[in-house]
Order: C-alpha cells, then structure tokens, then sequence
C-alpha cells in the first residue's frame, strides 16, 4: 500500500486574480498574471475565486496554451502558513483512486487489485472494474461542506440541476448486479470532508432521492473517500461506507 503519491514536480502557490472562463484562470504568480487551466468546468462552491491561494502544477506539454493547470484552492489567506487546500481537479481524482486501488489501498472496500479503467456497461462508460466489482467515481464540488470565513466573498448560485448523468450511473451499477457481485459509487472530496450530505437540494431532488433508493435497495453501496492535497503531493486520509439521502 501506497502512503503518499508524489508529484513528479512540486506545486507552484499563486493567488487567483480572477476566473475568466470555464477553462481558464488568472494567477499571480511571483508577481506576474499568468494564464492557467481550470481542470473543473463547473463551480467551486459558492466562493468568489478572486483572492483565494492556489496550488499550479506545471506542464512540459509544448502544445498547451497555459503554462499550469490549478489543482487546488484554499481558504486561508495568501499569508497564512500552512494552507489547507481544496482539491478542484476531478479529472485527476480518478487517477488517485486508481493509484491507491493497484495497490491495495482500499481493503475495506474492494479486493483484489486487477483494475480495468473505463469499462463499457450498457450505455455507460464507468470509471473502473476491480475483479467482480464495478465503481463508479464522483468527485462533487458544487457545494464545499466546509467551514467559509468571513473575509472569503461568496457569491449568489443558482440550484444545481444537471443530475442526468448521476442517475444514469446508480441505474447501470444496479443493473450490474445480475451478472457480478458488487457495485460501488465512490464520492471522492479531496480535502477532509467529515461526512458526504446534500447541502442544497438540486432542481430534480426528489426524482434523484427516488433513484438512488432504488438503486441501493437493488444492492448498490454508497461508500466515500477523502485525499488531501499539498504542494509536494497526494494522500488518501480515509475512506468508509455512506448514506446518500
């Protein structure tokens, strides 16, 4: 098992100056404005972005356009020491998840570490396959279940309501389960989140709550796992079984 994964070279700290598309961010780094990725199309939060330390891993890709991509957020000050960081990189949680399931990280959870990614299973393409087991990764950030300080401007946010492929997902892993043993929706928080819970119902909640019973009742388990991220690298602080309402 795996204790830390490193990264090949450490994070860069700069302060947002402001997000200017789905893609794309402004950082002040050692002073100057620099063009970075956003790897999360989606909101962070309710948080005004403008003033909050980030963390930028850098790219040796002479194609790319921008010079890092912005792998977390925190909101502690620029001066404080040390930061605690949000992770904002959903892309790059599924390849946590995999690095610590080859190796054997989550024995509570699955056995085995023969992992096969992005498994074809009825309509859907999901995440992995650990032996018997499907699983499926989400790595929700439009609302933070965390403590907001009063210097940290928050902004007016309409409810979520793009759930689709959430549900099109439970249904698959309960379908699943005519032909293997197991199942497993993983909610993925890369900061220490104390428990998984709806902080603000989407649009559709009821349709959602309905479904997700369904697909639970059929065998579906909810479990959740929390990394945390710092400049030199990526931990798995702990995982364990859920109740999504």
């Amino acid at each position: 098992m795996i204790d830390k994964i490193m990264f090949e070279i450490p994070c860069t700290e700069g302060t947002i100056i402001k997000r200017n598309s789905q893609f794309t961010m402004t950082v002040s780094v050692d002073g100057l404005a620099v063009q970075c990725h956003c790897p999360t199309t989606g909101r962070v939060g309710n948080i005004d972005l403008a003033g909050r330390p980030c963390l930028l891993s850098p790219s040796s890709s002479p194609e790319r356009k921008t010079r890092y991509t912005v792998e977390a957020v925190s909101l502690d000050r620029p001066e404080d020491f040390p930061k605690k960081w949000i992770g904002i990189n959903q892309n790059a949680s599924n390849r946590y998840v995999e690095r610590y399931l080859r190796n054997g990280g989550f024995p509570d959870m699955v056995e085995g570490t023969e992992v096969r990614r992005e498994v074809f299973l009825g309509e859907s393409k999901l995440d992995f396959l650990v032996g018997d087991c499907y699983l499926e990764v989400k790595t929700p950030l439009q609302h933070l279940q965390v403590d907001i300080p009063d210097y940290v401007k928050t902004k007016k946010v309409t409810p979520f309501s793009s759930t689709d492929r959430m549900t099109r997902h439970m249904k698959e892993l309960a379908s699943s389960l005519e032909s293997h043993q197991r199942a497993v929706m993983l909610i993925v928080f890369l900061y220490d989140n104390p428990g998984f819970r709806v902080v603000e119902r989407s649009t559709n909640y009821e349709q959602v709550k309905a479904t997700v019973e369904e697909c639970v009742s059929k065998g579906v388990e909810t479990w959740q796992a929390n990394f945390r991220i710092d400049p030199e690298g990526v931990s798995l602080i702990g995982y364990f079984r859920i109740d999504v309402e």
